[in-house]
This record gives C-alpha cells, structure tokens and sequence, in this order.
C-alpha cells in the first residue's frame, strides 16, 4: 500500500513526568521495526502529534524532528537514557530551600507571616533547567516548514486554564484543520514555543504555572492532565484514522487484592494518588469509549454508519505492564539529597507498596537508574506485542 493510501496515523502521548521515559522505549522498538520493514530513515509514521505534561515535551521534540525519525528518537533516547533531575528542576540545597522549603513553610505557618511579608512561593520545586533543557532539544521554529513539506500534519498540545477552568488544547496544523469547542475545553490555533510546553508540563503544585495568552488576553496555565475529559480527543480533530495512545501507568490492575495499611496515609499518598487520578484515569475512561463507538458503528448498516457524523477510529494502546510506582520505590536514593530529603517529611519511603508514597516520586524521579529502566520496559512491552503492532501500522505487508 502506498504512503499516501495509508490512513493518517495519529499519536497520542499522556503525561506523567519521568514516567515518560516509558514512551522512548516504545519509540525505540518501533524504530527496530520500521528497519525490519525497510523503512529506516524515512519521515516520521505519525502525521498528526498531541501530547499532554512530560507526552508533549517528547511529541514536541518527535514533532520537530518529523523529517527523520529514527534521529529523532535517537536523540531523544540519549537525553532519557542519561537524565538526571538537574536538568529539569533546581536540585541544589538553594534551590530547594528556596522553592519547596518556601513553599511547605508558607503552608504551615503563612499565616502569620502573610502580614509582614509579601511572599508568595510558587511552587514546590523550581523548573527553570527545563526550559534550557528544551531551547536545545525541541525546535519547534521548525513546524511550518515540515508541515508545508507534508512530514507533518498537526503537534497539539494541551494545557489547563488556571484563569478560566477551561482545558485548552494549543496546535499549529495544515490549514484544514479547523478549530473545536466543547463543554470546558475548546482547541485554539497558535504558534507553538517553549511557553507552551512549560505550561504543559507544569504538574500542579510542583512546578509553576506559565502565562499563554488566548486572543490577546493573558491566562494562567498549568498541567493539561488537569480536566483532561477526552485525551484522544484532540488527535481525531486534527485528522487521525487511527490512534497509537502510550501511556504512562498500568491500564488494568492485575487480580487479586493488594495489602492495605490501616494507617493515616501521608502527605506523599494523597499526592501521589491525586497525580495518579489526573494524568491516568481519564485515559482510561476515554480508551473505553472509544472502544464502545466502535463497537456501535460496527453494529450500524453501511447505510447508517454514513449519514452518522462518527467514524471508527483503529485503536492501539501501549502501557505499561508493571506498576511504575513499585519500580520508582526501588530507585528513591538515586534522587539528589536535598530533594530526597523533602520528599522525605512529606512521608515519601524507600518501602515497596503503596504506603511507600513513591507514587509521587514515580513522577520526580528524573535519573538515569529509573528512566533506563522505564526505556527497557517500554521496549520491551512493545516488542512483545510486535506481530500486532506491525498489522496496526501494515508493516507486516
């Protein structure tokens, strides 16, 4: 089948902050199976590119880099396969101090000082390095030009309205992708930059909140995980006939019951499980329903299912197979000391479990031990599924 006769392929990349490094390896292992195909060095396999938190950090880095994808991933693997948590947030005892010791201080006694003192902590960590980290790595000056060359048909990236309530989703497309509004998110057409991105990924409470601007009035932005209704959504907008969705937690639960602690959970658990319920269960929800269109159509007539305004859409959907907080807890001594150590009085452990709190540091722990290993998972989830990956893309022909 020609490239043109193919069915647009779109991709879908959720957030999760280190737990991203999963999605590089799932990258790496369809690089292995584009060469086996014989499609080594040949444009990127997704014209259409939405990503949301850390998945639209690698969907704008992919985007840009829509002219050769094996490169692409290549460097995307070097900067995953060697990450250390200075380069996204300031781990040094002052920057620490002066952002979540700031932060937890005016939580508890902010009160008294709110009246002598004019501070306002922004956030518990400080993700300056992050926007030096992507001025090298995400070229997203590069999106006309691909888009016109045909590499690239639409990168979306969504981001949450502290401002409005509203989930925004940002893109820079081909002219005939039209913009969208739905109940409380609506899609807005602009240059994409480095703004964007940061406001993406901006996971509450952890890292600040950044400034877009939406027909000329400035609103304040954070993570797009936050009222996120319909993931899939915005890559079916923008043209997808099919959807590769990559995850960044376990999808279904294995059976059988886990060990509960009777105990009060800590500061670390309650976050970990509101960060967990932001970035993974709306995924799931809309994987489901999407799954439940499908089914529907299938049942329609040829007849009905053209005077309807849906359309099947193919679905794929790589995860992973093990829980990512159960391999962060094994890794929390590699967090640089002064972080590990306000992780720490927020009840963060190196215990297996979910009492353990590493659910919250699953997403922080951006070091080399735990993001080779999610690269390792990711590739080797996919590989594994390799027969129907290669059916989903027609590399099997």
């Amino acid at each position: 089948m020609s490239a043109s006769a193919l069915p647009v392929t779109g991709l879908v990349l959720t957030g999760g902050g280190a737990r991203a490094a999963y999605q590089v390896g799932v990258f790496v292992a369809l690089q292995r199976l584009r060469a086996e195909a014989g499609l080594a060095g040949t444009p990127t396999p997704f014209p259409v590119i939405t990503g949301t938190s850390a998945g639209a950090i690698n969907a704008a880095v992919l985007a840009a880099g829509a002219d050769d994808f094996d490169a692409t991933v290549a460097r995307m693997h070097a900067v995953w396969h060697d990450f250390h948590a200075e380069q996204v947030y300031r781990a040094d005892a002052l920057g620490v101090i002066r952002s979540g010791a700031g932060w937890l201080k005016m939580l508890s006694i902010g009160w008294m000082l709110a009246r002598w003192r004019r501070q306002k902590p922004r956030s518990l960590l400080n993700n300056a390095p992050l926007a030096d980290l992507l001025e090298r790595h995400a070229q997203l000056d590069r999106l006309p030009q691909l888009i016109a060359a045909g590499h690239l048909q639409a990168l979306a990236l969504s981001a949450s309205s502290y401002s409005s309530g509203q989930h925004v989703t940002f893109y820079e497309a081909a002219h005939q992708a039209q913009p969208w509004v739905r109940s409380q998110r609506l899609a807005v057409r602009q240059r994409l930059g480095l703004d964007h991105l940061m406001a993406s990924s901006a996971i509450p409470f952890v890292f600040p909140a950044r400034l877009l601007s939406i027909d000329g009035m400035p609103e304040w932005f954070g993570d797009g995980s936050m009222r996120q209704a319909a993931p899939i959504s915005p890559a079916i907008h923008l043209g997808a006939q099919r959807v590769l969705v990559v995850g960044a937690g376990r999808m279904h639960e294995p059976p059988g019951q886990r060990h509960v602690d009777p105990g009060y959970p800590t500061l670390a658990q309650i976050g970990g499980h509101a960060l967990s319920s932001i970035f993974l269960d709306t995924l799931a929800v809309d994987i489901e329903r999407l799954q439940r269109i499908n089914r529907t159509l299938s049942l329609m007539s040829a007849e009905a299912r053209a005077a309807s305004s849906l359309r099947p859409v193919e679905l794929l959907v790589i995860a992973p197979s093990q829980r990512l907080d159960d391999l962060a807890a094994r890794h929390l001594n590699a967090l640089p000391p002064m972080v590990r150590a306000l992780l720490r009085g927020l009840g963060v452990s190196g215990a297996a479990g979910a009492t353990s709190g590493a659910a919250l540091a699953s997403y922080l722990l951006f070091e080399a031990d735990y993001t080779r290993e999610l690269i390792a998972l990711g590739e080797a989830d996919t590989m594994a599924r390799r027969d129907e990956v290669r059916r989903f893309f027609g590399w099997d022909q």
